[in-house]
């Protein structure tokens, strides 16, 4: 729904903020000379060529908090949210407003002019940036190495314990039979540190084996 209530411009607006706030990564800084009411572009991370323009209180709340260097401004994040209280010409038509900045440790406040006579404080808090996932770390359980139509193959004692009592309990019993000798000295290692598995494989094969000599 988002994207089918943003406004069509050249510039992020507020509108653009209405289904919540948003956090960017600024990636340039330029100057707009021949636009003396905006005079300050702000491109950012996924902005589709659509730059935030600050008005003269924002770009007053970005140089207390950052400086005067724009250049340093490039990799450092903010927050921006929709203040539907943003006064124009007397009439509510909602801003956008800092809320969130990198790069503090702590709450910044300044006075901010919202009239020729009246001085306001306003507050940043410090942007909490959110650190990259940790890769899952791979399990330490133990592989175990089975015999198999392609080999050695390496597998985990759960499916290892699950492939072989298949194979025992479902295949012709000469079959079953041959597959069992072949992994009985795995079987056996898995014993000392599986030893669940390593009995439920004993299981079907003992299951197996009876079945045999009955229906003889």
């Amino acid at each position: 729904m988002a994207a089918t209530i943003a406004p069509k411009s050249d510039q992020l607006n507020s509108d653009d903020l209405i289904a919540g706030p948003r956090t960017i990564t600024i990636t340039k800084v330029t100057a707009r000379v021949s636009s003396p009411e905006q005079p300050i572009a702000v491109f950012f991370e996924g902005d589709n060529g659509k730059p935030y323009l600050p008005c003269k209180s924002m770009r007053r709340v970005m140089v207390a908090v950052w400086g005067v260097n724009s250049e340093a401004y490039i990799g450092k994040a903010m927050t921006l949210y929709r203040d539907p209280n943003v006064l124009f010409g007397g009439i509510a038509v909602g801003g956008i407003r800092i809320s969130h900045m990198s790069g503090i440790d702590g709450e910044k406040s300044m006075a901010l002019s919202t009239a020729k006579t009246k001085r306001v404080q306003y507050t940043v808090a410090p942007l909490v940036e959110r650190k990259a996932a940790k890769p899952a770390e791979k399990s330490s359980e133990p592989k175990l190495t089975l015999l198999g139509k392609n080999g050695p193959t390496q597998v985990a004692p759960a499916k290892w314990q699950s492939a072989l009592v298949d194979a025992i309990s479902k295949l012709p019993f000469d079959r079953a039979k041959s597959i069992y000798e072949d992994n009985a000295e795995y079987i056996e290692a898995a014993r000392a540190t599986h030893p669940e598995e390593a009995d439920r494989v004993e299981a079907a094969w003992q299951d197996r084996r009876d079945d045999a000599e009955i229906s003889i």
